[in-house]
């Protein structure tokens, strides 16, 4: 512990600097000014109480030993931090940008003063490590003869190919697209997640022995069958990747599109690829259906592509400035907090439901809403391109979660409409067909606690087996189904299991 009562000296929570709004949203690099060690790292690492329950743990699903990594920051003892923190944690890069941070939701210093910066401290130790050449390849000592084919090469997949080819095995990759990541690659945008960070991993991760193959979908190029037959063990970490849809009247009609498959075409072309569905924002005015993470990445995408006018739709009310009742600590406390794509521009409606798609024909037309009746819809013509959406204000209902106000309905322009609200369960149409796996209720992939599918040999991680949850999780997650795979093939395992698959986490954040 750095300095006993750092915490009392120092009350204040510093962020990472961004660069002027006027100037990042004209580029796709890191939003923020600063990176790395700052002047101020240490003596915010010294804010860390290192209490006797550090209550910052049970919100990390990784297991990380959070008091005694923020306690070798204080000390700039980067090795040592580095060292600690990648016990824990394959990739604090990526936790460390993108993660929402329920450790420091369970800081005990959070109950009367910001919390610790736990987040940030793991985002400079790994830079720190990468630019001190402390992270290097860990190959294994010797070889087993088992073999393991891992399906996905989401934060799920490498997690659990890296921990299994260090245990010795021979493991392979599968990535349908064109790099590895998963939609760390191509679904986070670069100002958020530079891609680089994802590249050096990958070159550590084939110095130790893991091979990938991208451009394979298992299924179809490679059936289910034949890669059960020619591998010991099978990881299926293919996520949840089939979107909820919006049934409403005028679905039909052009411009109306996912955010999945608008956000990777994005970043192919900052990298100079070919778009797959050549979708853009510019000079287009763009409303965004769902005020979740996906949503603000949606908004800075369309603001540096040019967008006349972005507005985000939230049918949840604003979330309160201060933790609420219902979320008491320790847990996830549902807070507003703005994110750098806010702070760029667009507008947030909240307590607003999307209504209808209408086009020129449309737009025009009456529709009464009323509270609690359904809408008479106009029927779009399937040739017509979005120019509007009619939306209507909502709030709490005694007959349902939401009732419709009265008198509120209008249509806001629209040109391209993004519809970002979640995600339903993985697309396992091969996979049930090739290798009949049981599924779970939602349409997830069935496990047991120790990640073991129906069949003999095939295991789940990830989204794929819990459905749509962070990064965190899904890391957590591939370290432990490693850990299940490794004693499957020899019968005993030194591999850490930080999870079983049917733990749930004391508060998901949105």
């Amino acid at each position: 512990m750095g300095d006993p009562r750092g915490f009392l000296k120092v009350r204040t929570r510093r962020e990472l600097a961004e660069r002027p709004v006027n100037e990042r949203i004209q580029d796709w690099f890191d939003v923020h000014a600063e990176v790395g060690q700052q002047p101020w790292t240490t003596t915010q690492a010294n804010r860390c109480m290192d209490c006797g329950t550090p209550f910052c743990m049970t919100g990390c699903p990784l297991g990380n030993i959070i008091p005694e990594f923020n306690d070798l920051v204080s000390q700039e003892k980067w090795e040592d931090a580095y060292n600690r923190l990648s016990v824990t944690n394959n990739f604090p890069e990526v936790t460390g940008r993108i993660c929402p941070a329920p450790c420091e939701q369970a800081c005990v210093l959070g109950i009367h003063q910001p919390p610790t910066m736990i987040k940030l401290d793991e985002q400079t130790i790994i830079d720190q490590a990468w630019k001190l050449d402390y992270v290097k390849p860990q190959p294994p000592q010797r070889l087993t003869d088992m073999t393991v084919a891992v399906v996905g090469s989401g934060p799920a997949g490498l997690a659990c190919a890296q921990q299994l080819t260090r245990a010795g095995h021979t493991v392979v990759v599968y990535e349908r697209a064109d790099a590895i990541g998963g939609l760390m690659r191509y679904g986070i945008p670069n100002f958020k997640l530079d891609k680089s960070l994802l590249d050096q991993r990958v070159e550590q991760m084939e110095a130790e022995g893991t091979r990938f193959r991208t451009n394979t979908e298992i299924g179809k190029d490679i059936t289910w069958d034949d890669l059960r037959s020619r591998y010991d063990a099978v990881v299926v970490a293919i996520g949840s990747t089939v979107p909820r849809n919006i049934s409403i009247t005028g679905r039909e009609l052009d411009g109306i599109h996912y955010a999945m498959d608008f956000l990777p075409d994005a970043t192919r072309r900052v990298w100079g690829k070919q778009p797959v569905n050549d979708i853009t924002a510019k000079d287009k005015h763009v409303i965004v259906i769902g005020g979740g993470d996906t949503g603000s990445d949606c908004l800075g995408t369309s603001l540096r592509q040019g967008a006349k006018s972005v507005t985000v739709l939230q049918i949840m009310p604003q979330e309160p400035a201060d933790r609420p009742d219902a979320n008491p600590w320790p847990t996830y406390a549902r807070t507003y907090q703005k994110t750098s794509s806010m702070e760029e521009g667009g507008t947030y409606l909240y307590s607003t439901d999307s209504v209808e798609f209408v086009d020129d024909d449309a737009k025009g037309a009456e529709v009464n809403i009323t509270e609690n009746t359904a809408v008479d819809g106009f029927l779009a013509d399937e040739q017509g391109h979005i120019t509007g959406l009619r939306v209507v204000d909502v709030a709490p209902g005694d007959n349902g979660p939401f009732t419709r106000q009265e008198g509120t309905d209008r249509v806001l322009p629209a040109d391209l409409v993004l519809i970002s609200v979640g995600f339903l369960h993985p697309d396992t149409t091969t996979l049930v067909d090739q290798v009949p796996v049981e599924l779970d209720p939602r349409g997830n992939v069935a496990r047991d606690d120790h990640f073991a599918t129906s069949q003999d040999g095939v295991f789940a991680c990830g989204d794929a087996g819990r459905g749509q949850s962070l990064v965190v999780w899904a890391i957590s997650e591939g370290r432990s189904c490693a850990a299940a795979v490794d004693d499957f093939l020899t019968g005993g395992t030194e591999l850490p299991a930080p999870v079983v698959a049917s733990q749930r986490p004391m508060m998901l954040p949105r």
